[in-house]
């Protein structure tokens, strides 16, 4: 039997619709093609932006706020500023160098930390001012006009002031602060329950000095910055309101950024000296201005924390610090002891005492 063309042509047809009809679904890849890696412009813009962020970074602690111009003009003029010239290098090896002299503490004593030292030993305390500020201000009053020179020369002048000709490089002691050392705060940001969100930022500073092993490490004013990790508003029934803080990280006498946070000695440092105050063992869950109640704020109905309201919080691991050496006061405490290391208000007497520098 003969199948004409047209026929067999339908039946070719018919078979490959079958075909394609009854077989798995076909899957096409991509073609694949071998090449050397390629840094793509996130990273390249992740490493400029790192750059920056030091330059910026430098630019506040010396002058005060971020410069305008180019990057290269302002690396220029804060070398001039600090070392008396422009140094030599690589872009990127000028930027670390600088930025390193200012705030890196591994070595060596940082510029912050020799700046905190000087202030502290003619002034008894620690400002929060730029470097080129606080030089001015110091200026002013040991000689009564601001001097010339690289803002370096002028600290090597004032240490010679602070600490007399013969100490070179200024006198810090370097000590390792235990984890749970115990730092007392008072908020810069009210904690209030009825219109905070996760996100938001909480800012502290220290409320006392914190003297280790005889080393001031905590000079009080040094900032600290943390973020809501949790809130709930107060509800019916009785059901307070509720705000968990990270404590996250405060700056030390040395410049250093330490890791902090509301743990269980600082949680116990708060209920014993509301005991001390007075409160009973039941009017702890609400204490004025705050209670403890798992880690979390407890006032009321709502957390209303208002700023200048102290708390403790806590270091989280053991840190190398560079501080200056104080006498404490006889009713001070000092421990070595990770459990008993506490704030030492009475520093403030050795402040009042000291007649050397007085700022009219």
């Amino acid at each position: 039997m003969k199948i004409s063309r047209k026929i067999y042509k339908r039946l070719i047809s018919l078979s490959l619709c079958l075909s394609l009809f009854l077989s798995p679904p076909l899957v096409l890849a991509a073609p694949v093609t071998v090449s050397t890696p390629v840094i793509d412009s996130n990273t390249t813009n992740n490493a400029g932006n790192a750059l920056q962020q030091k330059l910026i970074a430098v630019e506040q602690a010396l002058l005060g706020g971020k410069q305008t111009g180019a990057i290269l003009d302002r690396l220029n003029n804060l070398e001039r500023d600090y070392y008396g010239g422009t140094q030599n290098g690589s872009l990127q090896e000028r930027i670390d160098n600088i930025y390193n002299q200012v705030f890196n503490n591994d070595y060596n004593p940082s510029a912050i930390a020799q700046m905190n030292a000087i202030e502290w030993a003619l002034m008894h305390k620690v400002s929060m001012e730029p470097i080129k500020i606080r030089l001015a201000n110091l200026e002013n009053l040991i000689y009564g006009k601001t001097l010339t020179g690289s803002m370096y020369s002028q600290m090597v002048d004032l240490g010679n002031v602070a600490f007399g000709n013969n100490q070179e490089p200024i006198p810090l002691t370097r000590t390792m602060v235990p984890a749970h050392t115990l730092i007392k705060i008072k908020l810069l940001t009210p904690i209030k329950s009825a219109n905070m969100q996760v996100g938001d930022t909480v800012k502290y500073a220290v409320a006392e000095n914190i003297v280790y092993n005889g080393t001031l490490i905590f000079a009080q004013g040094e900032m600290g910055k943390g973020h809501v990790t949790e809130v709930k508003q107060a509800k019916n029934f009785g059901r307070n309101g509720k705000v968990d803080v990270d404590f996250s990280q405060i700056q030390a006498f040395d410049g250093r950024m330490v890791n902090t946070y509301l743990g269980e000695k600082s949680k116990e440092e708060m209920k014993s000296e509301a005991m001390a105050a007075g409160a009973s063992l039941a009017g702890i869950a609400l204490l004025g201005p705050i209670g403890i109640i798992g880690g979390a704020f407890v006032h009321g109905e709502n957390v209303d924390l208002p700023v200048g309201t102290q708390l403790y919080i806590e270091t989280k691991q053991e840190v190398p610090l560079y501080g200056v050496a104080v006498s404490t006061p006889s009713n001070a405490t000092t421990s070595n002891n990770a459990i008993n290391a506490k704030t030492v208000a009475a520093i403030n007497a050795d402040i009042a005492a000291d007649t050397s520098v007085q700022n009219n």
